[in-house]
């Protein structure tokens, strides 16, 4: 039996978001990241304040406060569009996957320490890939969204 795979009546907007959805998620390192806005506690942050160990959504009257990212103890993340949460990978939006993976953490079996910080000799490589999924999942949900109808061509 063969799969029945649907032809939409407007096939070429489905191919161009696909065509466009591919370039955005092929070049994330590279996107303009999205302009959230950072709160930090010193006036000149040296290479050191942009290191993180765990990053953790805001907290407002003791539920999760999805418009905020505490980075670090020197960064906040503010202004984050909720409909960044809205682009799901497996079960788990993007923004949240880099909160849970992005984390100092020591394999229990080798004792190695996964030290993310140490991955680039930019100091600033996790705040600004964390801007920039915001910006690719922002930017995912409106293409989804703005797909028309499946309307089945005959």
């Amino acid at each position: 039996m063969r799969p029945r795979i649907p032809l939409p009546e407007d096939f070429q907007a489905f191919s161009d978001a696909g065509r466009a959805l591919g370039e955005w998620h092929l070049n994330y390192e590279t996107v303009e990241p999205y302009a959230l806005t950072e709160d930090v506690t010193r006036s000149v942050m040296e290479a050191k304040d942009w290191r993180v160990s765990k990053m953790v959504l805001g907290k407002q009257g003791g539920k999760p406060d999805k418009l905020v990212i505490g980075y670090n103890e020197n960064v906040t993340l503010r202004r984050i569009p909720l409909e960044a949460y809205d682009y799901v990978v497996y079960g788990k939006s993007a923004v949240v996957w880099i909160l849970d993976r992005y984390r100092v953490s020591v394999d229990k079996a080798s004792q190695i320490w996964n030290a993310l910080n140490d991955w680039s000799e930019d100091p600033r490589y996790i705040v600004d890939l964390l801007k920039r999924i915001v910006r690719v999942s922002v930017e995912s949900v409106r293409m989804v969204n703005n797909l028309p109808p499946l309307n089945e061509a005959k």
